[in-house]
């Protein structure tokens, strides 16, 4: 079974003025989006600034959010790393503390073989019990996970399950889907690419968008699941010109000011990531008064 079908939301991390994370806040969105019909929430993957978390805070935002939500939706756990052995040790914990599944982008940096990357994710997923989902995100990582790597982790180890296929090459995406019978859980990493995923086998996004719109990102998926084609497709054309502003500077840049612009008050980034240019923002917000996110 799946670990969610729809929209999975990948969750801000919200800071305090002082930049430490801000547990009351964190408590306010995870309810906004219980409310807002998200599917599940993915905490401290990349739009939550996992890369410039300590390791304690990291794990202190991962047991927050689970705690909070108490069991209400699917909470998957951002627990990747370039070491192995970290992410052997924080997947663990995440599913200590009570965690649905993990996700694990491929490592960055070093620039592991496909036969490495093979290793790397057995090595995770022999480690723990729940689900793991493959995060391939090669304009972050520098490498990308073949999509016969893919299908030969899906039919070798019992828990690697899912994707979330953000390399932006459809071509890849439905080799996968091909090489593993149809049969693998696959989510769109890619807010502009929701619905060509679904169209190939997909069962759901793991979205920036659902930040700012949960319960039309919710509705892309599940109308198409649903057989509602139309109305899936036109929410997907609707939203291109936001996903764009979202993307204009480097996630989770744009997805902070988005927020704050709509009076969520999640504060600032950490460093090396800096606030919105302003020019920027201004075409953020003219797309946000467009759907009707802000005034």
């Amino acid at each position: 079974m799946a670990i969610f079908k729809g929209a999975g939301v990948a969750l801000v991390t919200p800071m305090k003025a002082d930049g430490t994370p801000n547990y009351d806040k964190l408590e306010e969105l995870v309810e906004f989006h219980i409310a807002n019909h998200t599917d599940s929430i993915i905490i401290c993957g990349t739009t939550g600034e996992s890369s410039t978390l300590t390791e304690e805070e990291h794990l202190d935002v991962i047991k927050a959010c689970i705690d909070i939500n108490k069991k209400r939706i699917p909470i998957i756990a951002g627990t990747g790393s370039n070491c192995t052995q970290t992410a052997i040790a924080m997947s663990k914990k995440a599913e200590e503390f009570g965690a649905d599944g993990v996700l694990c982008v491929s490592p960055y940096y070093n620039k592991a073989t496909q036969a490495g990357l093979e290793a790397h994710y057995t090595a995770i997923a022999n480690a723990i019990k729940i689900p793991v989902i493959l995060y391939n995100v090669g304009s972050r990582t520098g490498i990308n996970i073949e999509a016969e790597t893919v299908a030969n982790l899906y039919k070798n180890v019992d828990n690697i399950v899912a994707v979330k296929e953000a390399s932006g090459n459809i071509s890849q995406v439905a080799k996968i889907m091909q090489l593993t019978d149809g049969k693998i859980d696959l989510y769109s990493g890619n807010d502009d690419q929701i619905v060509p995923i679904l169209s190939l086998g997909g069962i759901g996004v793991i979205s920036v968008l659902s930040n700012v719109a949960p319960k039309d990102t919710h509705d892309i998926v599940m109308k198409y699941l649903e057989g509602d084609v139309k109305t899936s497709r036109d929410l997907q054309l609707k939203y291109i010109p936001l996903i764009a502003a979202l993307f204009s500077e480097v996630n989770p840049i744009p997805v902070k000011k988005a927020l704050n612009l709509m009076g969520m008050d999640v504060g600032s980034l950490r460093l090396p990531l800096t606030e919105m240019s302003d020019a920027k923002a201004a075409v953020l917000a003219e797309e946000m008064k467009k759907v009707g996110l802000i005034k």
